[in-house]
């Protein structure tokens, strides 16, 4: 039986400096026994299972890896075909997702600072990163170092990592106990977000696959879940996860990772490897699944260098300004068919900007809603993505990933009532008294924690300034109401043009 350690979300914020001090250099749990405990006999055995696999011939821009976290006896021989791959590279940060096997929390936990120590020496946590990927879903993902100090499925990746990279990359340690699809959905969002800039970041998932089951049984289930890496099809996984028809028990972490990097621009998936535990000791009475594979970006060089050459140009004429009433209808055309392609289970439709304008990088949200009541709203503040992706993106996560709904029905296709609103770019504010209700969308940070406002949000409800600031910091950043007024809180604004697809017809 496994023993959880109970962390709920929210005790990271309260366990203050001591238990940061303490953690703020992870030692090795598993070293002297899932891997060898001194250096060079780590080494030896690194190099006997790299010099047996084979580097894949994919062309494409490596994106993310798929590595089992077993004893390195059992996986390190299929681990090795994944990280074949990245030999010699250099990766600034490459962040580890993985499944908790003995700690319970709400949400994702981070280890946010600090660095984790191996036979081979420390590598530092990427808390930069770690810092923005909290502030983008401070409800959800957590600075929560004590869910790491007993697990395996992270760690077990650094000596291949600090053997086969090139020296200086960080890394960035999350951990997930639901795996369930809008958890995955949520917790890949955020990644997109804030890995979108970001050059060469790689993402890693931890995963073994069937336990103690038959050899023929397990190769059975196991195929399952390779069809579905194989064909990139995060969905139909976690679908087949959660049915049982198939094991992982990092599944969560795989479907995080292929989700995210989708958004990222990754098209393809590659299986390198794929045994059992008994293909490796020749014992097939009970085994456990690994499988290695790579996820690749097969045209994102393209993609970017079109959207750059769209916004390039957009830059020279006018600066982005109102949108036309044909952007606009375009604008509601991709939403639409983002949502009916997502609620029907259909493949994504094919894009491409109509105009400059929309080939520009912009924050949008898409506000969907049923006879004037919400039933969803997704958004990105940042400009990340340009905008007719990123309004496809968002309104098909306002459909089936906002976790404060049920996915939207095929029933419900016709009674959906859209709404999209551009932004410009936030700026801080020194003075509350800067925030104009009705003209700006308002942001507030504080302490790792976040909560956002859109410009029609004040109006709609009635509130004036105080009221809008109080509700903004206690409802959904959850700070005391009146942090505000504190000056260690950041207040941000930022305008929307607000379009209703009922005001084009």
């Amino acid at each position: 039986m496994i023993a959880f350690l109970s962390l709920a979300a929210a005790d990271c914020w309260g366990q203050g400096k001591k238990e940061v001090e303490r953690m703020e250099v992870r030692k090795s749990i598993i070293a002297g026994s899932w891997y060898p405990g001194e250096a060079s006999l780590l080494v030896r055995d690194m190099e006997r299972y790299l010099a047996a696999a084979e580097p894949s011939l994919e062309k494409g821009q490596l994106t993310a890896l798929i590595v089992p976290h077993a004893g390195y006896m059992y996986s390190g021989p299929v681990a090795a075909w994944a990280y074949i791959n990245i030999r010699d590279r250099n990766f600034p940060t490459v962040v580890l997702v993985g499944p908790s096997h003995r700690a319970y929390f709400q949400g994702v936990a981070v280890y946010a600072r600090g660095a984790w120590e191996t036979p081979l020496g420390r590598v530092p946590v990427d808390d930069e990163l770690a810092r923005e990927l909290i502030n983008c879903d401070p409800e959800y993902i957590h600075d929560l170092p004590g869910a790491h100090a007993q697990e395996h499925s992270l760690e077990i990746q650094l000596p291949f990592l600090q053997h086969v990279l090139k020296p200086g990359f960080k890394i960035l340690p999350l951990m997930v106990f639901d795996h369930s699809l809008p958890a995955c959905q949520r917790l890949a969002r955020a990644l997109a977000r804030v890995l979108d800039k970001k050059e060469s970041v790689l993402l890693l998932a931890s995963t073994d696959l069937s336990h103690f089951h038959s050899d023929a049984q397990a190769k059975k289930l196991d195929s399952l879940v390779a069809k579905h890496v194989a064909a990139f099809d995060p969905e139909g996984l976690a679908a087949d996860l959660e049915a049982e028809k198939c094991e992982a028990c990092g599944g969560g972490p795989m479907v995080a990772v292929m989700l995210a990097a989708r958004s990222l621009g990754a098209d393809k998936a590659i299986i390198y490897n794929q045994r059992t535990s008994g293909d490796i000791t020749g014992d097939r009475s009970q085994v456990v699944g690994y499988l290695a594979a790579g996820i690749y970006a097969t045209k994102i060089q393209n993609y970017k260098s079109k959207s750059q050459k769209s916004e390039n140009k957009a830059k020279e004429g006018p600066a982005s300004g109102k949108l036309t009433a044909e952007e606009k209808r375009e604008l509601f055309r991709i939403a639409r068919a983002a949502v009916e392609a997502a609620v029907s289970k259909k493949p994504r439709p094919e894009l491409s900007p109509l105009t400059d304008v929309l080939a520009q990088r912009r924050g949008v949200f898409v506000t969907l809603k049923i006879h004037g009541q919400l039933r969803g709203c997704i958004g990105y503040i940042e400009a990340v993505k340009p905008l007719y992706l990123a309004v496809a993106e968002m309104a098909r996560e306002a459909a089936v990933g906002d976790p404060r709904f049920p996915p939207v029905s095929e029933r419900e296709l016709s009674s959906l009532e859209y709404e999209i609103s551009v932004l410009t770019p936030k700026r801080e504010i020194s003075d509350p008294s800067e925030f104009i209700v009705g003209r700006h969308g308002i942001i507030v940070e504080r302490d790792g924690r976040g909560g956002v406002f859109l410009p029609q949000v004040a109006p709609e409800q009635g509130w004036d300034r105080e009221q809008t600031l109080t509700y903004l910091c206690l409802h959904k950043a959850g700070l005391p109401g009146d942090a505000w007024k504190d000056k260690r809180t950041k207040l941000y604004v930022f305008e929307a043009e607000v379009i209703e697809e009922k005001d084009l017809e």
